[in-house]
């Protein structure tokens, strides 16, 4: 039975946080187990001047992570799941999946403004988010903001910003919820595949103590579901896809969104079924989402 683990993460307050979060409860399942954190900065985090899908995608917040569990220099690393690419290497499978932090996404406003007015700038690096708030701020302009939470605080507080839009997830992790003018819906705003999960990854074979109390079967049939959508539509990299699924006993009921690059338009719905069929169900709702254009 292993006596120590090294968990990896990317080096920003959450994630630092959020890698604490799978160690107290790895800890807690086994006790005597003794965990460190190993942190590193990643490609994605070091190019904040460019729009994410411009540099690479999602995979550059990863890969440093992957090559370190892949050479033995960390046991664990552990993601926010919207945050990793769709394709996942065999040797380095998600282990867990953490029970689910509140999904939606939250406006934050510049210290001393009250409210968003006609001309407003609102910052957002997601062309997901800016695609559905334009629509509900359809008189706001939404301008490239990059970096981590503390980062886009920053900016918005220091540049030329009247607000931001921010997972609540994180902000909740950190403590900042208090910072939030109002939370969106998730009819208002699908959120990213994933949001609100975990990814706990390790080396396939390997077992990890303990392991088992970190995984939600609720948040696993979610992501499943979720990024099986996104799968199917090529999504996730330069593509404003959203998909979002919630269980309930042994139904789902999951919803996506879909952006035709041709017309600029994009499409809404829901399909719900047996849990169980969860991934089947989201590709049939994108091919249905896809078809009407």
């Amino acid at each position: 039975m292993r006596t120590h683990l090294k968990i990896g993460s990317r080096e920003s307050a959450l994630a630092v946080r959020q890698a604490q979060i799978v160690k107290e409860a790895l800890e807690k399942a086994s006790p005597g187990l003794t965990i460190e954190i190993v942190t590193m900065k990643t490609t994605g985090d070091k190019i904040l001047h460019k729009s994410l899908e411009k540099i690479g995608g999602k995979g550059l917040f990863v890969k440093e992570l992957d090559r370190a569990l892949l050479n033995g220099d960390i046991d664990l690393s552990v993601h926010s799941l919207k945050d990793m690419p769709m394709e996942i290497p065999k040797e380095l499978p998600v282990i867990a999946y953490t029970k689910r932090e509140d999904p939606r996404d939250a406006l934050i406003l510049k210290p001393g403004i009250q409210d968003l007015k006609e001309g407003g700038i609102i910052g957002s690096s997601s062309r997901r988010r800016s695609l559905q708030a334009g629509k509900l701020y359809p008189k706001c302009s939404f301008k490239n903001i990059r970096g981590n939470v503390q980062t886009r605080l920053f900016k918005l507080e220091h540049e030329e910003y009247d607000a931001t839009i921010l997972a609540l997830a994180g902000l909740k992790r950190l403590g900042m919820e208090g910072l939030v003018s109002r939370i969106f819906s998730v009819d208002e705003m699908i959120p990213s595949a994933g949001q609100g999960i975990l990814a706990v990854q390790g080396r396939k074979g390997e077992k990890i103590p303990g392991i088992e109390a970190v995984d939600c079967s609720d948040s696993r049939f979610a992501a499943k579901a979720e990024r099986g959508f996104v799968r199917y539509l090529n999504g996730g990299c330069t593509s404003p896809v959203a998909a979002y699924a919630e269980t309930s006993g042994n139904e789902i009921r999951i919803r996506g969104l879909y952006y035709h690059e041709e017309t600029g338009q994009f499409e809404a719905g829901m399909i719900s079924g047996e849990k169980h069929k969860g991934e089947i169900l989201a590709e049939r709702l994108a091919r249905s989402l896809k078809g009407r254009f």
